[in-house]
Formats: structure tokens, C-alpha cells, sequence
């Protein structure tokens, strides 16, 4: 009866080890053990100050934390390059008397995608986003800050997604 009950034990031990289930709530399917992020220069017909350095910095710190990667400066297994090929200010509604009602900004990345332990993942591709602000509204201050924010926050889990998520 007692070695009964130390096989039902050691069964019940076999089949909650061996079938593991990863979870993931970011959808990173595979975390290398090291990424690099080469600056992404800004090669926009409109150069916004300090946007380059913005925008290479936040993709740095997205990855660092969604994944257990470490940061690199060279040497990464999976390397992410690229430019800022577009910034532009464009009126999107227009009201009665034929003015803009509103703005809107958009700014596009081209990123190089190199995973140097598997060449068929690698990718280039330009990801764009934009953010909405009313006609009268000067795009400087906190209205830049919340722009900078919304559209770096989605252009970076947008290539953090493509790259390294099972999307």
C-alpha cells in the first residue's frame, strides 16, 4: 500500500513537470540573450531636434523591459538599425470656412531587423504612427511631450512585436 502511494505521488510529480505551459503576456515567444540598438539617425525631410536620440533610447528601454535581454553595444544576437524617415505635420479635418480643424503628426522608422542566430527572422521594414492635436493647439510643450510619448510607445511594441512576439 505505501509504494502505492509513492507511485501515485511520483506520477502526479511526472505530469505537472512535464507538461509546462509558458504563458507570456507580451507574446515574446524567444528572448535573446543580448540586443544592440544602433542610433537611429534622422533622416526626415523635417529634422526634429533630439528626436533621434528619443526615439533610439525608448526602443532600448522598451526591450529592456519586456524581455530579459541584456544591452549591448556590439556583438548583440539580434541587432536593430534603422532612420527616421519621415516627421510631418499635416491638416487632417477641416471646418466650415475651409480651415484646419485639426493636425495631425506623423513620424515613420525604417528598422533593420538582424538576428544573427537565424537569417530567415531578419527583416527591414518602416513602421509609422501618428498622433491627432486641434488646429489652434501649437505642436511645443506638454502637446509635443504627449505626442512624442504616444507615438513612441506604439512605433516601439509595434517593431518590439514584429521582431520578437508571435503576432
Amino acid at each position: 500500500m505505501k509504494s502505492f502511494k509513492y507511485i501515485i505521488i511520483a506520477a502526479i510529480c511526472l505530469v505537472y513537470y512535464g507538461c509546462k505551459v509558458n504563458y507570456s503576456f507580451t507574446g515574446i515567444t524567444e528572448t535573446p540573450e543580448t540586443f544592440q540598438v544602433n542610433f537611429f539617425q534622422n533622416n526626415a525631410d523635417l529634422v526634429e531636434p533630439g528626436l533621434d536620440q528619443l526615439f533610439t533610447n525608448a526602443l532600448q528601454d522598451l526591450i529592456v523591459n519586456q524581455t530579459s535581454a541584456q544591452l549591448v553595444t556590439s556583438g548583440g544576437e539580434v541587432i536593430y538599425e534603422g532612420e527616421i524617415v519621415e516627421y510631418r505635420i499635416a491638416p487632417m479635418t477641416a471646418t466650415a470656412e475651409n480651415t484646419a480643424a485639426q493636425n495631425r503628426l506623423t513620424i515613420g522608422v525604417r528598422v533593420r531587423y538582424i538576428n544573427t542566430k537565424d537569417e530567415e527572422k531578419d527583416f527591414e521594414r518602416t513602421f509609422s504612427f501618428f498622433y491627432d492635436y486641434g488646429a489652434s493647439e501649437q505642436l511645443t510643450g506638454s502637446i509635443k511631450d504627449t505626442a512624442f510619448d504616444e507615438i513612441l510607445e506604439r512605433l516601439t511594441q509595434d517593431i518590439l512585436n514584429a521582431s520578437l512576439a508571435d503576432w
